[in-house]
Formats: C-alpha cells, structure tokens, sequence
C-alpha cells in the first residue's frame, strides 16, 4: 500500500463533473443546498432531486451531466454534496491503485501536487461511508 497519494484540483478543471453516473445526496446534503440557494427544502427536493426508497440522487438534466455545473464549475461550490467534496478520497479510489489510475485517466489532479498521508485520505473515504451507508 501506498505511503500516500498525490492530488490537487486544478483550477478551472470540471472532468469529474463530467463523468457518467449519479450525484447522491444526503439528507445534510439537500438541506445544505437548499439553504445556499435561498429556496425551501421541499422546493429544492421537487426542482433537483430523485427520491427512492432508500437514496437522494440529482437529477440528471437532458444538457448535461449536473444542474449546477456552469462553464465557471459549480454554481454550489460552497454547498456541493458530500460525494463531490470528497472526491477522489473516495473508498473504491482509495483502497484500490487499480482504480485510482482509471481515476486518473480522466482527472488531472491525481497524482499531481502533495502527498496526501495514506491515513488522511482513508478518514477522507471514511466520510464517503458514514454519508452513504447504503453503497458501503
């Protein structure tokens, strides 16, 4: 394993916003935005996400892969859920080199800048577990 793993986001870089698949959301998540946004919590839920039994998802728009992704990056930066935050600290990235170097085939900021400690980012990848317990 690893003594670390190197990564800084680079500036003006939304590739991982870009990539297929789903944004989940926790319930801290969708209160957060909804604050950020000035709008209800209910009204966020009914403009911006997916509700199934058991998981919150954003809803994907027909344009593309995030409502919130603009040409200048994330329109809620300041708010953005969990799993956007946490990105690429999280638990399949992290214990798996095999999938961090997939990861980095699309994401510039992998294994570019510091070194981040080994145990740093598995607590990172530990927030991923705790807020998604159903993917875990």
């Amino acid at each position: 394993m690893p003594q670390g793993l190197r990564f800084a986001c680079q500036r003006g870089c939304t590739v991982c916003c870009r990539q297929p698949g789903f944004v989940y959301l926790t319930e801290q998540d969708l209160e957060r935005a909804a604050e950020f946004l000035h709008v209800t919590k209910r009204e966020f839920e009914r403009r911006y996400v997916y509700r199934t039994r058991n998981r919150l998802r954003l809803r994907v728009p027909r344009q593309s892969q995030c409502s919130f992704l603009t040409d200048e990056g994330c329109s809620i930066h300041e708010a953005k859920p969990t799993q956007c935050r946490v990105f690429p600290f999280w638990p399949e990235l992290v214990e798996s080199r095999r999938e961090w170097r997939k990861a980095a085939g699309y994401c510039p900021g992998m294994d570019a800048g510091p070194l981040i400690k080994i145990e740093t980012a598995r607590n990172r990848a530990g927030e991923m577990r705790l807020a998604y317990p159903a993917m875990y």
